[in-house]
């Protein structure tokens, strides 16, 4: 049952974070983006950056949720605990390694 309560409570979080940044808020919530100066905020790709970061973390709540409820179903509470830790922590790697690839100029 804990479980459940932090599944839904970490997936609700993801899904508001994802929609709290905007264009207007980036300068106060996103990491590095408040760091660069003036020039280097000219020539980042903002909006696009934006779209990806939404979308990654929308897909990140539904696909760990997903693979958790599946992992319920087939295994204990160890093992789904443990499937639910490496589907949220394993894809912010991608997730860093691609924003610097594409959006950092």
């Amino acid at each position: 049952m804990l479980l459940v309560i932090i599944l839904i409570c970490t997936n609700i979080f993801l899904v508001l974070v994802s929609q709290a940044v905007n264009k207007d808020n980036a300068d106060l919530l996103l990491s590095g983006y408040n760091t660069m100066s003036k020039t280097e905020k000219e020539n980042f790709k903002l909006e696009e950056y934006l779209v990806y970061f939404k979308k990654f973390f929308f897909q990140l709540a539904l696909y760990s949720s997903l693979a958790t409820i599946i992992s319920y179903v087939l295994f204990d509470e160890l093992t789904t605990t443990i499937v639910y830790a490496l589907t949220v922590c394993l894809p912010l790697p991608l997730f860093i390694y691609r924003s610097n690839k594409n959006f950092k100029k």
